[in-house]
């Protein structure tokens, strides 16, 4: 019998790569394309704006904290509203700073993971609580004499927990199963910050799975708050219309026109980024 041909050290290194499958150590952030000369000046608008936002976000709850006036039900949505807010801004502005003033792209499998969980989590408790501002401001028009009776302290906190399970609960699978995949395409990803949606695109498994259940999390989640909130409003404007005073209607406008405009901010991004 012939004796079996020896293989060499590049044979052998061949062999190991075809017969497993490569997951690389990191993935690669991206900052703005082209214009890698002024991420410098770039920076300064976002730190100003993350400073805007630990800062502004920081007072608004210290004066409710402080001021037992405003421990009002308003008052206590605006102030899950703040928190939400400086959840997302932790979430996401430091990676892109450390991109336009460090040039530091790399951001390791489980930190990436753990980001994309906070930020999708975040924005999912933000939309519930942007729910729960539009049905405050419907009791408030549509009842106002029972108002602080269905609108209780302990009704609020139930509703707030209710709020972040929900957040947690749909984001937690997509995160275990994003764990799961193995990653052997480019690990260079088109944001500043990890995202469930492009993620999932670098993993060479069947992403079926994550696809469907990723579009069905946001259809029971942000979209139907937005539905809610929708049909929140069109009853509001039917309450409004059958007002007689002009005064007292044009009042009634006045306190759903912030939350309406919060609305359209959070929401107009997050729709054209999912599309």
């Amino acid at each position: 019998k012939e004796s079996p041909k020896l293989l060499g050290p590049a044979q052998y290194i061949m062999s190991a790569v075809n017969d497993t499958k490569f997951t690389p150590a990191v993935f690669l952030l991206t900052g703005i394309p082209g214009q890698e000369d002024v991420h410098l000046w770039i920076s300064i608008p976002f730190c100003l704006m993350y400073l805007i936002s630990i800062v502004g976000n920081s007072v608004i709850l210290f004066i409710i904290k402080t001021d037992p006036s405003l421990h009002k039900p308003m008052y206590i949505f605006l102030s899950m509203l703040a928190i939400s807010d400086l959840g997302l801004s932790i979430a996401t502005i430091p990676t892109m700073l450390g991109i336009f003033l460090f040039n530091s792209r790399e951001i390791s499998f489980d930190a990436c993971f753990a980001q994309l969980f906070f930020i999708h989590s975040f924005q999912c408790i933000e939309s519930s609580v942007l729910l729960l501002m539009a049905l405050d401001r419907f009791i408030a028009i549509r009842d106002p004499l029972r108002y602080a009776s269905i609108l209780t302290l302990p009704r609020i906190a139930k509703m707030g927990l209710v709020c972040v399970l929900r957040g947690v609960a749909v984001i937690l699978p997509l995160t275990i199963l994003l764990k799961q995949f193995q990653y052997c395409r480019a690990n260079v990803l088109s944001h500043s910050y990890c995202l469930h949606q492009e993620v999932m695109k670098m993993a060479c498994s069947d992403i079926r799975v994550n696809s469907i259940f990723g579009l069905f999390t946001k259809l029971v989640t942000m979209g139907l708050d937005l539905l809610l909130i929708f049909l929140s409003y069109v009853m509001i404007l039917k309450t409004v219309l059958s007002i007689t005073s002009h005064a007292q209607c044009l009042r009634a406008l006045n306190t759903c026109i912030s939350h309406l405009c919060v609305i359209l901010l959070f929401y107009t991004p997050d729709i054209s980024m999912v599309v």
